[in-house]
């Protein structure tokens, strides 16, 4: 099943339920996917509204995030096959990070950025949506939390990541003296603004349930600036499964219903070459596509303010 979050003509949000590749039925009673998922009969609210006759033309929809506003929002860093040989030294398992939801926009709205971002390039990534929460999960236990799968732009900030990054010497206790200090020398860099800033975080369109997506780890997933291939990868090339991540994950967060996870980001080059992070979309501007196999293409523009 494929749903979503709309605004309607008169304002209102509505989710839907995908009927076709054109249309799609509104169900009823909610505003918001989160509101669906923590529904005991959400699903089967919205089965019930996909066989219903009444339909609504995709054409023109003013689509939102399909979540407004996630418990949490985390990241995967670095999860991808290609970054274990540019690592010279880091966590042996998933290190997270957390964007607020005020960052979140929808297919086919802009991307706001500023010529005092610096420079801002595009991360596609497969996104987990978590529908039961829980903590403590077993590997084989987190996939049975998973509600579904959509698609983030997780546009980073290179230039805000080197200006917030801090060089110094950070205390720590003395082994050799339990009322002592000692320095060691050490790099930090806090992600608010570089992954934060408003738009940084397109979301949707659709969020594909599990039951449609029998492999999330055998998905192609590209990215297009202007029309041209800038990635060609695939979700099994993720240095950390789904099921790592969730179970991960929640040793020290717990999950809620509603809670977004993008995996990290897909590296592999088109054949032409070039790599996201030439994309320059303060300077390049144009509309940046994430499409992932199976659960559908996310589109924005870039607006200049």
């Amino acid at each position: 099943m494929r749903l979503g979050t709309i605004q309607q003509a008169d304002g209102s949000r509505a989710v839907i339920v995908g009927v076709s590749e054109t249309e799609a039925a509104v169900v009823e009673g909610f505003a918001d996917l989160g509101d669906l998922i923590e529904h005991p009969d959400g699903l089967a609210l919205a089965s019930k509204a996909k066989a219903q006759s009444g339909r609504i033309s995709l054409d023109g929809v003013h689509w939102l995030p399909p979540l407004r506003r996630p418990g949490k929002i985390l990241g995967v860093a670095l999860n991808n096959s290609a970054n274990p040989d540019r690592i010279m030294q880091g966590p042996s398992t998933p290190a997270m990070f957390v964007k607020p939801s005020s960052s979140l926009v929808g297919h086919g709205q802009p991307i706001r950025v500023k010529e005092r971002y610096g420079r801002v390039h595009p991360e596609p990534e497969l996104t987990v949506v978590i529908g039961t929460g829980g903590a403590e999960l077993t590997i084989d236990e987190a996939p049975g939390h998973v509600f579904g799968y959509t698609i983030m732009n997780d546009l980073t900030s290179p230039t805000m990541r080197g200006d917030d990054t801090f060089h110094y010497r950070a205390i720590h206790p003395d082994p050799d003296d339990p009322n002592g200090i000692r320095y060691v020398d050490s790099w930090v860099s806090y992600p608010a603004r570089y992954k934060g800033a408003d738009t940084f975080g397109p979301l949707g369109p659709w969020v594909v349930t599990t039951d449609e997506v029998p492999d999330p780890h055998a998905l192609r997933i590209q990215c297009r600036h202007d029309g041209r291939v800038v990635t060609d990868d695939n979700t099994g090339n993720l240095r950390f499964s789904v099921a790592e991540v969730v179970s991960f994950t929640s040793q020290y967060l717990t999950l809620e219903p509603g809670d977004v996870i993008a995996m990290g980001t897909a590296l592999r080059a088109s054949a032409k070459g070039g790599a996201v992070q030439n994309v320059d979309l303060v300077r390049l501007g144009g509309t940046v596509e994430v499409e992932i196999e199976g659960i559908g293409v996310l589109s924005n523009p870039v607006e200049h303010h």
